[in-house]
């Protein structure tokens, strides 16, 4: 534990509720309340949950786009929030991100190579003369011509915007990148190319990635390991091999429930949860999914579950799963 690539150690972020601000100052949004895990190197964590549980301010808190309240971020054993904005902005280079919305993450008023090149101008490591045989080298390897380069990003499809945005990501060789919700505004034919490219890229480079989605499927093609979140807390973590083949917290099982079943001889049941996620403005005490949960009894109102070992590398927090 104490060697991974990237470690979590009890990190926090809560932020003021602006609705209520006025009736009551101090009432805070627990985006993310005080989660532990680690990322091996050259692996893949898949991070899945319902909207709203925390996935996207996770990636934001590891890559300092916003500020913990708590906590600490452990890259190579190196705390990244203790460092100043000048030693950031040095490790930022290793440390990329490639968004949702091929779309919007793109500057429409620049061209592809401007695009790609303006990493690579900030960070340095290349004379001007290299940079462009370097942008063209990109564009081969996430499968591009690289007569793109002259281009606008309206003149090219969702996929290959995506694919523009993964140079950009690509382009200071970086060690940690994060997808966030990478592949679901693509069609399903260029998501599957696009979590290909995604595949060799790691197997060439060895890049580390943290998966978001909601697609399960998407996290079992990825993934080396996956962490379930639910209204800011983890509530389980396993191998992808693990959690696949068992289910063990009730909210993961829900979710694993709806992923649609291509085995015509067996049967799965579905498993619909009644209401609707508690707000982070108050969540309920003790385990936050008893409000939502079929196995609930009387221990899950009062003692929050603590994530334990209930199988080799299989952590839950639960006080009924496992036993």
């Amino acid at each position: 534990m104490a060697e991974a690539f990237l470690k979590i150690e009890h990190l926090k972020k809560y932020f003021k509720s602006q609705d209520f601000s006025l009736i009551s100052p101090n009432l805070q949004i627990k985006a993310v309340d005080d989660i532990s895990f680690t990322v091996e190197k050259s692996e893949t964590l898949g991070i899945v949950g319902e909207s709203g549980c925390g996935k996207s301010t996770v990636a934001r808190l590891i890559l300092r786009l916003i500020e913990p309240t708590d906590g600490k971020v452990l890259y190579n054993g190196r705390d990244l929030l203790l460092l100043n904005n000048e030693q950031m902005r040095k490790i930022r280079s290793e440390l990329q991100i490639v968004f949702q919305d091929p779309y919007s993450s793109l500057n429409p008023r620049m061209r592809v190579f401007d695009i790609i090149s303006e990493p690579i101008r900030n960070h340095g490591g290349y004379s001007r003369s290299s940079i462009k045989e370097r942008v063209n080298e990109l564009l081969n390897q996430v499968g591009l011509d690289t007569d793109y380069a002259s281009r606008y990003p309206h003149e090219f499809s969702g996929g290959q915007r995506q694919r523009i945005g993964i140079a950009r990501a690509i382009s200071v060789n970086p060690k940690l990148i994060i997808c966030d919700e990478a592949v679901s505004a693509l069609d399903v034919s260029v998501q599957s190319q696009t979590l290909n490219l995604f595949r060799d890229l790691q197997d060439k480079y060895g890049f580390t990635y943290i998966f978001i989605s909601h697609g399960l499927n998407v996290i079992k093609y990825m993934s080396n390991h996956i962490l379930v979140m639910y209204l800011g807390k983890i509530m389980e973590f396993a191998t992808k091999e693990s959690i696949f083949a068992s289910q063990t917290h009730p909210y993961t099982q829900a979710l694993f429930s709806a992923v649609p079943n291509t085995d015509r001889h067996t049967r799965k049941q579905r498993i619909v949860l009644d209401g609707d996620i508690p707000s982070p403005i108050n969540p309920p005490a003790g385990c936050r999914f008893r409000s939502r949960c079929w196995l609930r009894q009387e221990l899950c109102d009062h003692n929050e579950p603590l994530l334990r070992e209930v199988g080799a590398k299989h952590y839950v927090a639960c006080h009924l799963s496992g036993k």
